[in-house]
């Protein structure tokens, strides 16, 4: 694919409505295309779910609904299943909502408890069919969507030392990866006799891996290469051998590829890889940062390239970056200074046109 690497961020809107700190955001899957309105999930210390509608005939995004009156503490985490049908909600007062959309309401369908305390991220599987909830208490808890909306937990998983901060499946494959306060990052994976989940691989500071918490993760598009961010202030992009474990061949373990390392000097919080194979980050010195992969480089494996530096993205930390799923370049990002930003990736006319 040709990429033209001379780019900016164009701020497009501010979105504006949160009391507090937006925590996280959740684009939902298949808007933005076919003249289907994009539509944004966004949640906040307020104890709210904001929900964003771009208008098809000004471009612009306007808050649809507010869920609130369900969670009475703060909501840490959004995520929309993969049909677009289910929006669930983890929150501090240790219960994930599920929520449909039934006519022109959202309903709270589904109250999941089980944590001790605090639920800090959660994840659908790539079919729908699983999600994934982790929390303060170290465990991951994965459960299974059964017919009416019924969860039913399948597994809890203990193993991390230290509070989870985010839980994330792999794109394609039915494999879990959690990063946590104690520095690590853990894949889990179901036992094909006995149906059971237990933890394939830890990548810790030992497999070249971060020296402190590790915030998040996000996977490029053929899911055989992730990237993570951490408090030590770098990002690590790991590599695996994708096509062997996808034809059955048993797990094929995750290796450490590159650091990228002095880009940011505060906590990096968010990472985010796009469908082109742009990864943003933001952090708590307010600032966005975008890199692609530097293909003249492979003779002692790949390498990362800053592209665009964004200060003062945000007036304080700025805690998701998300792109849009769709083509339409899109990046959202939110902060606790309570607004979330829209920006749209634009190509500046100029020589240099290197393949990414």
């Amino acid at each position: 694919m040709n990429f033209i690497v001379d780019f900016d961020l164009k701020e497009k809107q501010v979105l504006e409505g949160h009391t507090d700190r937006v925590w996280s955001l959740s684009w939902k899957p298949a808007t933005g295309v076919n003249g289907i309105p994009a539509v944004l999930a966004s949640c906040s210390g307020d104890k709210t779910v904001r929900i964003w509608e771009q208008s098809p005939a000004t471009g612009s995004f306007q808050c649809k609904t507010v869920l609130d009156e369900t969670h009475t503490r703060t909501v840490r985490s959004c995520s929309w299943s993969p049909s677009g049908k289910l929006l669930a909600t983890a929150s501090f007062d240790a219960t994930t909502a599920i929520w449909e959309h039934v006519g022109g309401d959202y309903e709270c369908v589904s109250t999941l408890e089980g944590h001790e305390n605090e639920v800090k991220g959660v994840s659908w599987n790539a079919s729908g069919s699983l999600l994934a909830t982790c929390g303060r208490d170290k465990s991951v808890w994965i459960w299974e969507i059964l017919p009416g909306n019924e969860f039913d937990c399948v597994s809890v998983l203990q193993g991390h030392t230290q509070d989870v901060k985010m839980v994330q499946w792999h794109p394609s494959m039915d494999i879990l990866f959690s990063c946590s306060y104690d520095n690590t990052i853990k894949i889990w994976a179901e036992d094909g006799d006995n149906d059971d989940w237990h933890c394939v691989q830890t990548l810790g500071e030992s497999d070249s891996g971060h020296t402190s918490s590790v915030w998040a993760l996000s996977f490029n598009l053929d899911g055989d290469k992730m990237v993570t961010c951490s408090d030590d202030l770098t990002l690590k992009i790991w590599g695996a051998d994708i096509m062997r474990m996808q034809s059955g061949d048993g797990y094929a373990p995750w290796s450490h590829l590159c650091t990228l390392s002095g880009y940011h000097d505060r906590t990096i919080f968010s990472v985010h890889w796009s469908r082109e194979g742009i990864i943003a980050s933001g952090a708590a010195d307010d600032a966005i940062r975008l890199f692609v992969e530097n293909k003249d480089s492979l003779v002692d494996g790949p390498t990362y390239q800053l592209r665009l530096k964004k200060d003062k993205a945000h007036n304080m930390d700025v805690n998701s970056v998300k792109w849009s799923s769709m083509e339409n370049r899109l990046l959202a990002s939110a902060s606790d200074d309570g607004t979330i930003k829209i920006w749209e990736l634009v190509s500046l006319p100029g020589p240099n046109k290197l393949p990414l």
